[in-house]
């Protein structure tokens, strides 16, 4: 695909090479994400980080990533502070906040609606997230981590075995995450779930199309064993009709440093998307697993950032520009990055 100027709402407009493609450029926004050089590339530039629906990592991470190429970034967060709530159209504020800014995210809580927001823009979008449909630039940074840490294991995403646990149904980054593995080959997908929240029907029929090998189990210890990665996820709880209707399922699929001793392969890669519901009555992914070294979902948070930053610039067309204003950091940062 051509990024210049391009929305970014769904995996499916990507080919394989596209992919590789955002990765290859996420690499090499390492030396501005682990703060050891500083760039101006996007001196000037705007981003509009609209976001309807409740967020923290991805918010705050595109911010981020836009600031370290050198941006500016405007937010509205929450419908009660935007115009929505007078009766505004999507339409309007497209039109609106495109004249304000130069590329914008948006995260709306109804399936299609940054797709019809896009529609009106004058200005390249990115779904940030769009009901439980897709979350294509979470799957991207989660399919970078799944790469980067098999690789450690002397393993490739062609051919990995990953168990995806929990909320297959509203769980948007694993829907987002099973399409973009349709472009990979001979992957094992074990899909563990309550029967009732099982992953969507077209989404396993379009993997088992792919030629990948799919099971469907509500046995969570079962379905644990001889995987390279096990990708956790929440209760969607705000995509339920109550809170009652969720807290049926909640905690019912739990992992922490017994079950994974005891079920898992030594070296099999553990990720969430975050945030983890860690209240007694869930704690999906226990924090008696936060010191081990196959705990990857900080590094996943902070890969965030890179693949971000990978996107604006290919976006916004300066991934050969960037070298031309940089320079050295100027201030302390520590050693927070690779742990």
């Amino acid at each position: 695909m051509d990024f210049r100027g391009a929305h970014i709402l769904t995996v499916n407009q990507f080919q394989r090479d596209d992919v590789e493609l955002v990765f290859q450029v996420a690499d090499t926004m390492e030396p501005y994400a682990h703060r050891l050089r500083v760039t101006k590339a996007l001196d000037g530039a705007i981003l509009g980080n609209i976001f309807f629906e409740p967020s923290t990592r991805t918010r705050v991470s595109f911010g981020c990533a836009f600031n370290l190429l050198g941006g500016q970034v405007r937010e509205t967060t929450g419908m009660e502070s935007s115009s929505i709530t007078k009766g505004e159209s999507l339409y309007d504020t497209a039109r609106v906040i495109s004249g304000y800014s130069d590329v914008i995210v948006m995260r709306h809580p109804a399936p299609g609606s940054v797709a019809e927001f896009a529609r009106a823009s004058r200005v390249p979008v990115i779904n940030g997230g769009d009901g439980a449909n897709e979350h294509p630039s979470q799957a991207l940074l989660d399919l970078y981590t799944i790469k980067k840490e098999l690789q450690a294991n002397g393993l490739t995403i062609d051919g990995m075995r990953i168990a995806m646990v929990g909320d297959l149904k509203h769980g948007r980054t694993v829907h987002s995450l099973s399409q973009l593995l349709k472009m990979y080959q001979k992957i094992h997908l074990r899909l563990i779930s309550p029967q009732e929240l099982r992953m969507p029907a077209n989404i396993v029929s379009d993997l088992k199309a792919a030629g990948h090998e799919v099971t469907e189990t509500d046995d969570m210890e079962a379905g644990l064993q001889e995987n390279d990665t096990v990708y956790l996820t929440r209760i969607q709880e705000e995509r339920f009709d109550s809170k009652l209707k969720a807290d049926i399922y909640r905690g019912r699929f739990r992992l922490n440093q017994a079950i994974y001793t005891r079920h898992c392969q030594p070296n099999t890669v553990i990720m969430h998307p975050l945030p983890r519901d860690s209240r007694a009555e869930a704690n999906e992914l226990d924090a008696d697993l936060d010191q081990h070294p196959n705990l990857a979902i900080f590094r996943q948070a902070d890969n965030g950032v890179l693949i971000r930053m990978a996107l604006f610039a290919l976006i916004l067309d300066i991934s050969d520009k960037i070298k031309d204003s940089t320079k050295e950091l100027g201030w302390y940062t520590g050693g927070r990055f690779g742990t």
